[in-house]
């Protein structure tokens, strides 16, 4: 079976979870989101990291969930990887709506405990809204949450659910490197989200105004679903 089966759960295609319920999946997919998004929100948001680069603490804290929870719920955290995980057949359509509202419910969830922690009173108002076109343009926008969304989906679905890599121990760091690669690269450019849970979290914070949430979640989704075209293309 491999280590990958016992530890993924609703993630290696043909295989569904039996030994916890959706509930336990769903409370788990809350927890790892609401870390992931709170620590997002923390740093990049409020700039709790001080000089050093937010994307240490993110990069830290998924791939802590990851390894932590990943054996539940399969750790999605993240609506463009359960989506990707589905198409390549890895998770139970009847779980994917649930995952997806549990890790936009923690995003906003994730943000307002960021405000009442760093602040001590959670305030929209004391946090400038960014503009995405402030210093990139739209398609540069686009791009950058397309392309680092895609390689997050797409080495998610080659680290953690093909049987040529099952039982690898590295799943967790590899993943994270993707987030930590793309914080680093087009953090300036996009703000780096290439999750639609933390750009709900970036609203809720105040960070991202919702007129140009589009520029996150048209390619993030997008992405998703390619990424795992691409995935079942190349392991067919």
């Amino acid at each position: 079976m491999g280590l990958i089966r016992i530890l993924m759960g609703c993630v290696l295609k043909g295989q569904s979870m039996t030994e916890h319920t959706l509930q336990q999946k769903l409370i788990a997919e809350f927890i790892g989101t609401l870390f992931l998004t709170y620590t997002v929100c923390l740093t990049a948001g409020w700039g709790s990291s001080g000089d050093t680069h937010a994307g240490f603490a993110i990069a830290a804290t998924l791939m802590a969930m990851i390894y932590s929870l990943g054996y539940i719920s399969g750790a999605h955290f993240n609506p463009a990887v359960t989506i990707g995980i589905w198409i390549r057949g890895s998770c139970e359509k009847s779980e994917v709506t649930p995952y997806i509202a549990t890790q936009v419910v923690a995003g906003g969830f994730g943000a307002l405990l960021s405000g009442y922690t760093y602040t001590g009173e959670y305030s929209r108002g004391s946090l400038e809204t960014a503009s995405l076109l402030g210093n990139s343009e739209i398609h540069e926008v686009l791009l950058a949450e397309f392309l680092f969304t895609f390689a997050l989906v797409y080495v998610i679905l080659n680290v953690a659910t093909s049987e040529a890599t099952s039982g690898n121990p590295y799943y967790g760091a590899a993943i994270a490197s993707v987030v930590f690669a793309g914080a680093i690269t087009v953090g300036e450019v996009s703000m780096a989200s290439f999750n639609p849970a933390v750009t709900v979290s970036l609203i809720t914070v105040g960070k991202l105004s919702i007129a140009q949430s589009w520029m996150h979640f048209a390619p993030q989704l997008t992405a998703g679903v390619l990424a795992a075209l691409a995935f079942n293309k190349t392991n067919e």
